[in-house]
């Protein structure tokens, strides 16, 4: 589908949506603050920032196609969610050449920083953890995005509460707060969100928390409760890895609902809004159909599989390989990336991740036996093994 198709189609066809919902049968679905705007999106309040979203926005992260991007902004999708390291910076760069000459009010921007150097395995700063780096990596972000401000500045993948507390770091972001170059801060986090979101309640300094939330989260429990306290203290809340890493099969022939995951996650009321990936016109319009109508049918809660624990893509990052692992390999790392790999396939991006946990090569090909456990029954070492090999062909 090209772009002049996709806007054909999505003013004819996305306008039914909305009458065609009223006769699914709902399970559960909206909460009692969402709000409809123009054309139809369910639109929440981002905590304290006073910023209003359509409950679907876009992470970019995969994307490489401007023409994309500025779909989805002419067909109702207002956030845009990227990072300084991805597609080695290409994607903030060519994000800013679809912002160029488009009101700074008609979008939210958002992009995240790492802290480094940090810890492979326990994600922890150190002494040598500068907010002068932090600092110079967003100075480039903002020089590739062509903007004067970003809307959000994450703290990108943080995992403990020290690490969202970490004084050098908050004082950057501090002053690039102070300095009107962006309008809120906060963090984000792939595993261990309880913990982090809790952080950021404790700490009173930042304004959103960027969170994996997914129907296959098994702490979701915790997860909610956080979240729900997080509302109550006035802290944004965005979801992301909504979909769980996309497949049931490591073959990618069982994809997993899409739609059905999204609006497992945006069935919780306190969930802004979500970023699910796209990189084709009709994932696009999946998406905007969902932001229309997140009502969940019997089907669609059944797709979902929630009886099945184990297997699928998506890596809990829940750190109990760390101690099993006799090299001490930064195992939760390396089956992020070979979600990356496997299932988005974004090479650039499982190459990233691999080469911030310091890893190179198989690490694992001198194991006769793998010692690990997983919690999700993953083969440890055919996934390491198996994303060496992705990486080097």
């Amino acid at each position: 589908m090209k772009r002049r198709s996709f806007i054909q189609t999505s003013v004819a066809g996305l306008a039914g949506i909305g009458a065609a919902a009223a006769g699914r049968n709902r399970l559960f679905g909206g909460a009692d603050d969402d709000k409809l705007k123009a054309g139809g999106f369910l639109t929440r309040k981002l905590g304290k920032t006073g910023i209003v979203l359509p409950v679907v926005s876009f992470g970019v992260m995969n994307s490489d196609n401007p023409e994309l991007v500025r779909a989805a902004l002419d067909g109702g999708i207002v956030y845009l969610d990227t990072a300084n390291g991805y597609q080695r910076g290409k994607n903030e760069g060519m994000i800013g050449g679809v912002l160029k000459g488009r009101p700074r009010n008609s979008y939210v921007l958002g992009t995240k920083v790492p802290g480094i150097p940090r810890d492979r395995n326990t994600g922890l700063f150190s002494a040598e953890t500068s907010g002068e780096t932090f600092l110079q990596s967003f100075d480039t972000s903002l020089k590739r995005l062509g903007l004067e401000y970003v809307d959000i500045l994450y703290l990108h993948n943080v995992l403990k509460r020290e690490s969202v507390l970490f004084e050098p770091l908050m004082k950057a972001m501090e002053k690039i707060k102070a300095d009107g170059r962006a309008r809120f801060v906060g963090v984000s986090s792939h595993g261990n969100e309880h913990e982090v979101i809790r952080a950021v309640i404790e700490g009173k300094f930042h304004d959103v928390v960027l969170s994996g939330y997914n129907f296959r989260k098994n702490n979701l429990p915790q997860l909610d409760a956080a979240i729900a306290d997080a509302t109550k203290a006035g802290i944004g809340i965005i979801a992301m890895k909504t979909l769980a890493g996309g497949y049931w099969d490591e073959e990618r022939l069982q994809p997993i609902n899409t739609a059905a995951a999204l609006n497992f996650a945006l069935n919780n009321p306190n969930i802004t809004t979500a970023i699910p990936g796209c990189t084709t016109f009709e994932q696009l319009k999946a998406n905007l159909e969902v932001g229309r109508d997140i009502a969940m049918t019997p089907q669609e809660m059944k797709d979902l599989k929630l009886d099945k624990t184990t297997g699928g893509l998506y890596c809990q990052q829940c750190g109990a390989c760390l101690g099993q692992c006799r090299q001490s390999l930064p195992l939760p790392s390396l089956m992020r990336g070979y979600m990356y790999a496997r299932g988005y396939r974004n090479l650039d991006l499982a190459k990233d991740v691999v080469a911030e946990a310091g890893v190179s090569g198989n690490p694992c090909k001198d194991c006769e036996a793998c010692a690990v456990k997983c919690t999700m029954r993953f083969d440890i070492k055919s996934r390491v093994t198996g994303l060496a090999e992705i990486l080097r062909a």
